[in-house]
């Protein structure tokens, strides 16, 4: 059972014996580097960009041994029109997370990823394709009846590259 555990790469040993002779000592270090290095690299990166996607370190394994990468990025901003993601769905893999909050000019209130449909005292969101536009689909918003106002706020996609 646990020679089946997909991550056990990211396992940093907490110790290691390092040899006397310099040869050996070189293999070691070496080999040491390319442990520290792998399981840094194997853990989700605590990057959060406005303009321009960032690898968030998730790896996703959704048509078998192919490595998908997982990416994120912000979007900024103060009215509910329309938001270009800078690229075309159909680009990507899938989103696999998306959420975000907006400020009302004294509170902070959460963003709900929903649908078309408006609910009553909130603001949601979704991606839409963007048929007038060849380069980027877009975020759109639904503001319910009796919702607080909008000052700024933040949303954040996160997806799975295309294999």
């Amino acid at each position: 059972m646990s020679s089946n555990i997909l991550n056990q790469v990211a396992f940093l040993r907490t110790s290691r014996e390092f040899p006397e002779e310099l040869r050996q000592l070189t293999v070691e270090v070496n080999k040491s580097y390319i442990d520290t290095s792998a399981a840094v690299n194997n853990r989700t990166i605590g990057l959060f960009s406005v303009n321009r996607p960032s690898i968030n370190g998730e790896s996703w394994f959704l048509t078998g041994n192919q490595k998908q990468q997982g990416l994120r990025q912000v979007y900024k901003f103060t009215t509910t029109a329309d938001i270009n993601i800078g690229f075309k769905l159909t680009s990507i893999s899938q989103i696999t997370n998306m959420h975000g909050v907006f400020l009302s000019g004294t509170s902070y209130f959460g963003l709900i990823p929903a649908t078309t449909v408006a609910i009553a005292g909130q603001i949601s969101f979704w991606v839409e394709v963007n048929g007038a536009s060849t380069t980027s689909d877009i975020i759109k918003f639904a503001t319910g009846a009796g919702a607080p106002a909008l000052t700024s706020g933040i949303i954040v996609l996160e997806w799975i590259s295309d294999p």
